[in-house]
């Protein structure tokens, strides 16, 4: 017999999974989903959406089942490694060749290990989603390669799959492309949805020549979690004012726009953090959890502590721990007035809970995020944009707050958009879908 136990997560899971069993001991009618992501990446904001996901299609489907495949192996919620860091400085400064063949190896070497698991795993398995998350991004062939190799199992064991909810990102090398290309060719796809209209342009001029469905765009899942996780508020006699930091390499790596250095970084944030004490406001530093980001924490911990020391008796500056899963993540969110923050799902979260937020550019999904909620008027760089600024943008946001009507109709199309993707799933399963799956052809 094949146990299909699901990986034991960290901490409490915004949902409570049901108890494994074993194949051919299952009732008829009962539904068992695959969701593979990177559900265990230190950055914590992508547990947050994938169990929004699972939480919601728990609660759509009773009796149904969803376990985790991470793409990177992983089975829990743990820090991460600290080399991360180092490890981006290296690829940064490497030229194109260099990097893609880092990749193949080390990653080669991985996921060679990581398919026979899975492989295992996927008998138990009726119905495939791949998603939430920038999974069809290209850095250094990061997700092409894991992409192929999963779907390369999922193929194999002819089961149906849903992509659901990704970012399409248009920085695929000639390699990734055709990974991508043949990771789909021939799988059985239920249905392909994206997170914001960038991505569906993408996908259906990157894949769509090849056969794959056309993408509906639909929300983040992560936009859920304030229907999942509830909301906490502690007493506090200012406003508190979330400040998420976000490592410079990691921008410097990932982003659209030209890097600020850390030192200009750090000199912005002393001086954002005083004008925060000049107007009564508490401060919290936090990160979503990559180990690059807490590094920069206890590196910027010491410049605040020594350059914009809190006043006397005045409001206080507070650094939070790490914390150990999304549902954490989620509560500490829960608890501010305002958010400023880089890190997509930090901002997606704050909404989720109607705090209003500030998002600092480098990359086009945050803008994308934005500009559906109608808060492009939130949008400015760290670094670069004068504090006094900033610090205006956060009193018109605390004033004004959010557009409650728009914010409702926002969380109700979330859970309709899941909806879709449980009733795909159900037919897809059932054999009985009005059209056959699409097939991929490279």
């Amino acid at each position: 017999m094949i146990r299909c136990r699901p990986p034991k997560p960290g901490g409490k899971p915004l949902h409570q999974p049901s108890a494994a069993k074993r194949a051919g001991s299952r009732r008829p009618d009962e539904l068992r989903v695959g969701l593979f992501n990177v559900k265990y990446s230190p950055n914590l904001g992508d547990g947050l959406l994938s169990e929004c996901i699972e939480a919601e299609l728990k609660r759509l489907v009773p009796g149904l089942s969803v376990e985790a495949f991470d793409l990177a192996g992983r089975t829990d919620y743990v820090a991460g490694g600290r080399l991360r860091g180092t490890a981006l400085r290296l690829l940064q400064s490497s030229p194109t060749p260099v990097r893609h063949g880092l990749a193949r190896a080390l990653l080669g070497r991985s996921l060679s290990r990581q398919r026979p698991v899975w492989r295992s795993r996927l008998a138990c398995i009726d119905a495939a989603v791949t998603g939430g998350g920038n999974l069809f991004s290209d850095a250094d062939l990061n997700f092409p390669l894991k992409i192929d190799a999963a779907w390369g199992e999922l193929r194999a064991a002819g089961i149906p799959t849903a992509v659901f909810a990704v970012g399409v990102a248009d920085n695929w090398s000639e390699t990734g492309a055709a990974l991508f290309r043949r990771a789909l060719a021939g799988a059985n796809i239920l249905e392909a949805s994206v997170r914001d209209a960038r991505s569906a342009e993408i996908w259906n001029r990157r894949l769509g020549p090849s056969g794959a469905p056309r993408a509906r765009v639909v929300h983040d899942p992560g936009l859920l979690v304030a229907r999942h996780v509830p909301q906490v508020r502690r007493p506090c006699t200012t406003r508190r004012i979330g400040l998420g930091l976000t490592h410079p390499t990691t921008l410097r790596y990932h982003s659209d726009e030209a890097a600020v250095s850390e030192r200009d970084l750090n000199a912005w944030y002393a001086a954002l953090v005083r004008g925060c004490f000049a107007r009564g406001w508490t401060v919290d530093v936090f990160t979503n959890g990559s180990p690059e980001d807490e590094a920069y924490l206890r590196r910027l911990r010491a410049i605040l502590t020594e350059t914009a020391p809190a006043p006397p008796g005045g409001p206080a500056i507070n650094f939070a721990p790490r914390f150990r899963n999304p549902t954490e993540l989620a509560i500490f969110v829960s608890g501010l007035d305002l958010l400023m923050a880089h890190r997509l799902h930090a901002n997606i979260a704050a909404y989720s809970y109607g705090i209003p937020q500030i998002g600092f550019t480098w990359d086009v999904k945050l803008v994308s995020f934005f500009n559906l909620t109608g808060r492009s008027d939130y949008i400015c760089t760290a670094g670069r944009d004068w504090p006094e600024t900033v610090l205006a943008l956060v009193e018109r946001g605390l004033r004004e707050g959010l557009d409650r009507r728009r914010h409702g109709v926002i969380l109700d199309e979330v859970r309709a958009d899941v909806a879709v993707l449980a009733d795909t799933l159900k037919a897809g399963v059932r054999g009985n879908r009005a059209q056959p799956s699409s097939k991929v052809n490279v």
